[in-house]
Formats: C-alpha cells, sequence, structure tokens
C-alpha cells in the first residue's frame, strides 16, 4: 500500500512538473541551486566573459571602477555610540571586510586610529562558508552587548551572535539564533524581541516571520513568550522599545502588506492596537509623543489631515488608555509643500531633525520647542543642489554628522554642532574624475498623460547636440525611493567611477525621477501603484523621447538601466518600447510578473504591484509584464542581465528565464549571475568591479 501511494504521489508530481513546463519552459531555472540550472548559468557566464573580457575596454574599466571603489580617502560610513565611532570597511588589503572604531574626538579631528572589533577576511578562515558582515546592533546607553549579523553568502537571511564589545569578542554563551530572515531587538540587557523561523507555521507567505517573542537571556529559544502572531498573508512583524528606563514604552508592527502597518503598544503583558490609518508611518518618538506620517488623508479629533502631513501624537490617545482628547496631546508638526518631500526624520533629547526634497535637492531643518509649545526652525546651511544624509545623531548633546554630495561633488562628511548648528567639514573624498569640464542640467518631460517629470543630465559643457551623444539612464520608480543627486550616479555607493567609465569616455548620463519613487512624496508614489504602474514606464519613455528631442542622443545611442524594481521597469520599457533604445541593463530585475508572488519575498510586494492571482489583477499585470511580453522577430535592444545566486529577495530566476526565452528566440543576450552577493549582487570591491566593466562594455559595444 505505502509502494502504491508513493507511485501515485511521484506520478502526480511529474503530471504537476510537465504541466508547469507547458505554460514554462524554463520553470527549472527556478531551482536556484539545481544542478541543470548551475550548468546553464556557468554556460551563459561564460559565453559574456569570452566576448567582454577580451575587449581591451574591459580592463581599462576594471581597473577604474576597482580603483573607485578601493579610494583610500572614500568617506566611511558611520554610527556614533557613546565617545567611539563605528565604521565598515572593504579595501585591497581587507576584500571581506573589517568592522572598526575610532574615538569621536580623534575622527572629528581628522586624526583618527581605527581599532580592529571584526575582521571579517579572518572570520572566513577560521569558519566554512563565504561570510559577509551585515551590521552590528549594541544595546544603549553603555553599547557593550551587542548583536551581530553575520549572512552565508550575501543574502537577507544571517545567523545571529552576541558580541561583547569590552573584550573585543564573541560571548560563548550569549544570545544566538542559527540562519534565517529574522527581526531582531533589544528591549533590555536581558530580554530580546526576536521573530525569526522557529518552525513550522512561524513563517509568513512572503518569507519573513510572523510570530514575535520576549525571549529571557538563559532560557531555551522554545521557553521565549508569544507577544503576537500575525496572519501567515502578512509581510511581516516586529518589536522595538522606544525611550530607556522609567520612559520606555514597547511597540510590536505587523505588516499586512508592503505600504501598510498596524500598531500595538506593549501594556502589562497585552498588545493594545493604536488606532491609526494602516497607510500611517511611525517615524519616531519625541518627548513621550510619537511621530506620525500619513500617506493618506485622515480625519481625527473632527478635523482633516491631509497626506504628508507630520503628526505628534501621545500614544495614550491612540491606545485608549486616555479617553478624553485634551490640548497638547496632538498636533500637526509639519505640513510639506508641493515641491517637497520629507525623507527622513531624527531626534534627539530637545531637537528633531528633518531631512527634506525641494524639486529633488535635499535641505535639513532643525526643530526646537519653545517654552510656549510652538516650534522655532533653522535651515542647516550646507551647500546647494545636492544630496544630504544623516549617518550618526547624538541625542544628548543634538549634534549630528551628515553627508554631502552632488553628481560633480564628491561625499564631504559635516559634524553640524548642536548649538550652533552650522556644519564643519571633518572630511571629504578625493576626486575620482575632473569635475571641471561637466555641467548638470535638470530638465522636465511631459509625460502621456501630461506630468511634469525631472530627471538630470549630467555632460561635457561643450557637448553638441547633434543625436550622436551616447546616453546612459539610470532610473527606479518605485517603492518611494527617491533618486537624488550622487557622487555615484546612482543609489548605489560607487564612490564615483561612472565619471571615469562614462563621463570621461564621452557619455551622458541620466538620472530619472519618476512616478512610483518619493520624490514629490505620497501622491507622487501612489500615482504609479497596482493597475497605474505603467505611469511609471510613460513617465520614463517621456524621459527618453525628451533627450531625443532635444537633439542630445538618439535610440541607437541611449542606454538603459535599473536595478531590482528598476530591473521590472526597463524590462518592462524594453519590451513595449524597443524601438527607442540602443542598450540596456537590466540588473536583478522582477520579470516574469505571473509568478513573482510566488518566488522568495515576491509577496510582500504585492501591496506594490498587485495580486497575479487575482484575475482582474493579472489583467494589468500582464500588459507590461517582461517575461510574458517577449514577442519573436522583434528588434530588441542588445540586453545585459546581472543578478546573484544568494539573491534570496528577488529571486535570480527571473533573470535566468528571460535571458534563457530570449535566446530560445534567437535573440542574442550577455549575462552574469555572481555565484554569490545577496540582492547588492556583490561580496566585494572586485566582485562589483567586474559587474561595472561588463555593464559598461555593453553599453559602449553597442552604443556606437
Amino acid at each position: 500500500m505505502k509502494t502504491m501511494w508513493h507511485i501515485l504521489a511521484v506520478g502526480l508530481l511529474a503530471g504537476s512538473v510537465q504541466a508547469k513546463e507547458s505554460e514554462d519552459p524554463f520553470i527549472w531555472l527556478e531551482e536556484v541551486d539545481g544542478e541543470q540550472a548551475m550548468d546553464w548559468v556557468l554556460s551563459t557566464n561564460k559565453d559574456t566573459a569570452d566576448q567582454y573580457k577580451a575587449k581591451p575596454i574591459y580592463n581599462e574599466l576594471y581597473n577604474e571602477a576597482l580603483t573607485a571603489l578601493n579610494g583610500k580617502s572614500r568617506i566611511p560610513s558611520i554610527s556614533q555610540r557613546g565617545d567611539w565611532v563605528y565604521n565598515y570597511w572593504r579595501d585591497e588589503n581587507n576584500p571581506r571586510g573589517v568592522y572598526r572604531r575610532a574615538k569621536l574626538k580623534d575622527f572629528q579631528a581628522s586624526k583618527a586610529e581605527w581599532q580592529t572589533v571584526l575582521d571579517m577576511d579572518q572570520y572566513n578562515k577560521d569558519n566554512d562558508g563565504k561570510w559577509v558582515f551585515k551590521g552590528m546592533s549594541c544595546l544603549s546607553p553603555k553599547y557593550r552587548h551587542c548583536l551581530t549579523y553575520l549572512s552565508p553568502g550575501g543574502g537577507d537571511s544571517v545567523v545571529m551572535k552576541e558580541f561583547d564589545m569590552k573584550k573585543m569578542a564573541f560571548i560563548k554563551d550569549g544570545f544566538s539564533l542559527p540562519n534565517a530572515k529574522m527581526r531582531v531587538t533589544w528591549r533590555d540587557k536581558d530580554h530580546l524581541f526576536v521573530g525569526t523561523d522557529f518552525g513550522e507555521g512561524s513563517m509568513t507567505t512572503s518569507g519573513y516571520p510572523r510570530m514575535i517573542k520576549l525571549w529571557k537571556r538563559g532560557d531555551d529559544l522554545n521557553q521565549a513568550q508569544l507577544m503576537k502572531a500575525a496572519d501567515p498573508e502578512m509581510v511581516s512583524i516586529f518589536a522595538y522599545r522606544s525611550g530607556e528606563g522609567d520612559d520606555a514604552k514597547d511597540f510590536i508592527i505587523e505588516g499586512p502588506s508592503f505600504w501598510t502597518s498596524i500598531y500595538y503598544q506593549w501594556i502589562n503583558g497585552e498588545a493594545k492596537k493604536l488606532v491609526l490609518p494602516e497607510t500611517a508611518v511611525v517615524n519616531g518618538h519625541f518627548d513621550g509623543r510619537l511621530i506620525v506620517s500619513l500617506k493618506a488623508d485622515w480625519q481625527f479629533d473632527g478635523q482633516f489631515l491631509s497626506e504628508g502631513d507630520v503628526l505628534l501624537m501621545k500614544p495614550e490617545i491612540l491606545t485608549g488608555e486616555k479617553s478624553v482628547i485634551d490640548a497638547g496631546d496632538w498636533e500637526v508638526f509639519l505640513q510639506p509643500k508641493a515641491n517637497q518631500n520629507v525623507e527622513s526624520i531624527s531626534t534627539t533629547e530637545d531637537t528633531v531633525i528633518v531631512t527634506l526634497l525641494e524639486d529633488v535637492v535635499g535641505r535639513v531643518k532643525v526643530y526646537q520647542q519653545n517654552d510656549d509649545g510652538t516650534w522655532r526652525s533653522k535651515t542647516v546651511p550646507f551647500p546647494d543642489n545636492g544630496a544630504i544624509g544623516l549617518m550618526s545623531v547624538d541625542n544628548e548633546s543634538g549634534s549630528f554628522f551628515a553627508q554631502y554630495e552632488s553628481f560633480l561633488t564628491p561625499p564631504t562628511l559635516y559634524f553640524v554642532d548642536g548649538k550652533t548648528m552650522q556644519p564643519e567639514s571633518v572630511m571629504s573624498q578625493n576626486a575620482s574624475f575632473d569635475a571641471a569640464p561637466y555641467k548638470v542640467e535638470q530638465f522636465f518631460a511631459r509625460s502621456k498623460d501630461g506630468t511634469f517629470v525631472p530627471y538630470f543630465a549630467i555632460m561635457n559643457k561643450d557637448t553638441v547636440y547633434n543625436g550622436k551623444n551616447p546616453t546612459h539612464i539610470f532610473s527606479y520608480g518605485g517603492f518611494r525611493n527617491s533618486l537624488t543627486p550622487s557622487y555615484s550616479g546612482s543609489y548605489e555607493a560607487l564612490e564615483g567611477a561612472y565619471g571615469k567609465m562614462w563621463l570621461d569616455r564621452g557619455g551622458v548620463y541620466v538620472s530619472a525621477n519618476i512616478r512610483g519613487g518619493g520624490a514629490y512624496g505620497p501622491k507622487w508614489h501612489k500615482a504609479a501603484l497596482l493597475e497605474n504602474r505603467h505611469k511609471a514606464f510613460e513617465d520614463f519613455e517621456a524621459v527618453a523621447e525628451d533627450l531625443i528631442k532635444r537633439n542630445i542622443t538618439s535610440p541607437a545611442h541611449l542606454g538603459i538601466e535599473g536595478r531590482s524594481n528598476g530591473g521590472l521597469l526597463v524590462g518592462a520599457t524594453m519590451t513595449r518600447r524597443p524601438d527607442l533604445y540602443g542598450a540596456v541593463i537590466c540588473g536583478v530585475p522582477l520579470l516574469d510578473m505571473k509568478r513573482y508572488n510566488k518566488l522568495l519575498a515576491g509577496a510582500s510586494w504585492m501591496g506594490e504591484y498587485g495580486n497575479p492571482d487575482i484575475p482582474e489583477q493579472w489583467d494589468f499585470l500582464k500588459t507590461y509584464s517582461p517575461y510574458q511580453n517577449l514577442k519573436k522577430d522583434t528588434k530588441y535592444p542588445a540586453t545585459f542581465f546581472y543578478t546573484s545566486t544568494r539573491d534570496d529577495r528577488v529571486h535570480p530566476g527571473h533573470a535566468r528565464k528571460m535571458a534563457a526565452k530570449m535566446k530560445s528566440m534567437g535573440y542574442p543576450i550577455w549575462y552574469y549571475e555572481n555565484i554569490e552577493g545577496g540582492h547588492g549582487g556583490s561580496s566585494t570591491n572586485e566582485q562589483m568591479a567586474e559587474r561595472l566593466a561588463l555593464a559598461f562594455t555593453h553599453l559602449w559595444t553597442h552604443l556606437k
């Protein structure tokens, strides 16, 4: 009987596989480490390498990229903890990277003597695998006990180990967790909020934790107290503590979708729901109040509040603990203008620091409360026409570090004193290329529905508008992400490599702020959600057409690039309008929108794209899904795909299947799959330089 059921099960499975393969003949490429799939990967990688690495320009581009990526003067990305600043650093001597620290006062004086905390090259020698450092979370205010996250290959899945910062060593019997996609935060020295893979039924369909537990030091994990379990169809759940001592409050956040959250306060062993719109975002806490950003209009306490407004609200009026709302229990803190978007909000003991975009360039404003409860603000005088990102904020003094950069200005680290609010340059990266010959122009293209879409064009001051300039458009258009002026050109930390690799060789570089991103706040993002996704593609096509109309370039000389959601963008636009482009770089992309929700974290993005299993939603998804819209006998632009075998966020099967399908139709394709690297695509600077060199070799080969 057992044998009969086994035979029947095998027969049913075989029939299911055959049925799937009849619908999708390349579905076998979704088996990440399958022998047949990996044979295809290695063979296709070799084909690309044989063509591109033999070209003299490849070695030139590789050396230019690696020189920029390993530059000694790069600005270290720092976090301040007490009297120390911490940084993760990779260079030619530390290809896997070193986590290090220096005294704050020495760092400010540009005399940092770095002290090694964790050497990842040595760790890899001592431990089997290819381990990638993914961060260290330390318990304030002493910052001695730290949770270290290490990925076996660079993906989002990590192991956790507790680290003693005083002894500079892992704690033998400290907190630890095996490899999983996890959400872990400190509650206090002896307790953690833990969301991880607890076993069968403990993860959501998106692949993230669906249970949050309170874990006491010394207890087995299975003894941890369950605080809340989310529905399996939700995206994830996690918890955190705000404040210290008697002022400490514990919160839980459930994510029904990527763009919605349900907030709870954990009070006396009970999760009490906060009455907030599910679209609202809690950005932090100030003086016992929540900082709440509205992403949709809301009626509260008899008042109409607009999307984009930022509120300050006591949690008691949201949990119901306080039934009568009094003056001072909540207020409208900030109302951005039409051309503004709030990028981040940070707090200290007596200030709120807000970074804004105004027509896609950065501003920083610091707010302090007057004795009568009103607010005064000061704009920190950073240079204009660039991007500003806060690196580290000191809660006690109100001082902070921030980085400024632009398309032509290397990153500069500033220290802003909490009393004077005057930025002082601490260090600046050496130029990776000579900016003197170049200019930056901001243009506005008119999209199909009449919306004006901003984009930046970086080019030589002597550029002749003759329609023959090799032009490279980079864009993203999703998930509220704003493409700001960057010395790297894109949102990756490429340290200005594109200057040597593209601008100095005569190229024009374009960064397009299309809808779906966050350049102009929630409305800009929502305009391209779900059934309106085509608006992002139309915006991108409008930018391409505007460049052609201005005679800056022409289709034969126009290349486009996007990664992740941006990979979907360029995949969709190349199948919608193949006549517009001469070359495509499609990185770590989503491409099969029929199956994306079944692959890795794909289900978590249905709030952005829609659910292909619902017929009326597949009706709009299928209009642009690149994998389904490939056609025979079409002149597609030369296409280069890159991905990573260890990408556990966007499944490498998307790029594999699209490339294989194009090859089966007789189209030439170029493909590079790094065997490690996660969604970032690389674990070392050498791997990143290889990918950049291949991509730019592709552009220079096909954009005559």
